[in-house]
């Protein structure tokens, strides 16, 4: 029976390409379905889920850039969300300005405030590590939710929270606008995702993941990669808290910072597949429109049950995310596929008898 040798299989890279026309069309259609998607269901309420699912896609791969590739998982990132929604409050406020399309315009800022405050928070967090670190950061968060609720500063206008400008556009198009920016912004944070991973900086961050002693040991230079890397993901986190209180029209420190946020986008990246470019995007797909759909049944209890079954799921059964498990299953039957089939090694054929051999041997036994 014919065999598969080994070294006729195709290699990790020869099937990347193979596969890469597939993943170009693939992400292309994506990406025009997306962009489709309002006008073909125009229906406000879908379009306010469409909204949602996409901030939560934005947070969690911005999320991924640090946990996902360093293997810090933190947990006070809703932090940043409410950092971010606040600072666009409070410019609002100050400066006056009016709704439309102009608090857009200021929403790089609120990131920028999110990520100066997600600097000093990093210096004390990063210089422990995993459980540690993980407690840290839920204390930061209770922290700052406490800081909001009590108007530290003057700042936060505590328990009466801020209200936003209201948008001038008509109700029937309202959620376009939000729609198409958070829209600009995911695919900014997905490009940046793409780029950090394929570069020396994702490989150092790849190499603290894997065994942080060591590639200290080899000069990378840790703490400061570990630093930069939960700056960016702040940054774009700040923005993606900057929409949504710009598109609820409001923030208070209960939503603002909001201990739930944290557990969905670190389950959305577990779920879809953790340190990879895709699982934040395909977790947020699934789990966003879910909850979106038990709150328009008016069954909002039902979504802690619906988070704890997929974390259950994830543990059990999906221990390294869809997107990991359904790669390695497709990559395995696609190199089984293309292997050449080659036949067994016949064994040696037997060497002819010598010409006197024979007479030789009944000599000697004479």
């Amino acid at each position: 029976m014919a065999t598969v040798a080994p070294s006729q299989t195709p290699t990790g890279q020869a099937s990347a390409r193979q596969w890469k026309p597939l993943q170009i069309t693939f992400w292309l259609a994506c990406l025009i379905a997306v962009i489709i998607f309002p006008l073909v269901f125009s229906s406000p309420a879908i379009t306010t889920i469409a909204f949602f699912t996409l901030v939560f896609a934005a947070a969690g791969s911005a999320w991924n850039i640090f946990s996902g590739y360093t293997g810090y998982i933190a947990l006070g990132h809703a932090v940043f969300m409410g950092v971010g929604g606040y600072a666009l409050a409070i410019i609002c406020a100050r400066l006056n300005v009016p709704g439309g399309w102009l608090p857009f315009a200021y929403v790089p800022l609120a990131g920028l405030v999110a990520a100066i405050i997600a600097v000093p928070i990093g210096l004390i967090a990063l210089r422990t590590r995993r459980h540690t670190f993980v407690v840290i950061t839920i204390a930061i968060f209770f922290i700052f939710q406490l800081l909001a609720e009590n108007n530290a500063f003057g700042l936060t206008n505590g328990t009466n929270g801020f209200q936003l400008p209201i948008p001038t556009w008509s109700g029937y198009v309202f959620n376009l606008p939000f729609y198409y920016v958070i829209l600009a912004l995911l695919l900014v944070v997905v490009a940046t995702s793409w780029l950090v991973r394929r570069s020396r900086y994702g490989l150092e961050l790849l190499a603290i993941r894997d065994d942080e002693a060591r590639a200290l040991g080899l000069g990378v230079n840790t703490f400061g990669v570990k630093l930069s890397a939960f700056v960016l993901s702040a940054f774009f986190v700040g923005m993606c808290g900057a929409l949504f209180a710009y598109f609820v029209e409001s923030i208070y420190p209960p939503s603002g910072f909001d201990a739930e946020f944290d557990v969905l986008i670190a389950l959305m990246a577990f779920l879809g597949g953790l340190g990879t470019i895709s699982g934040p995007l395909l977790g947020a797909l699934i789990i966003q429109p879910a909850i979106g759909y038990l709150n328009m049944a008016a069954l909002p209890g039902l979504n802690t049950i619906l988070e704890g079954g997929v974390f259950l799921v994830v543990i059990l059964l999906l221990p390294e995310g869809i997107v990991p498990a359904v790669r390695n299953r497709l990559f395995a039957r696609f190199s089984a596929r293309n292997a050449t089939p080659v036949a067994p090694e016949s064994p040696p054929a037997s060497a002819p008898p010598i010409a006197g051999a024979s007479s030789v041997a009944t000599a000697e036994r004479k």
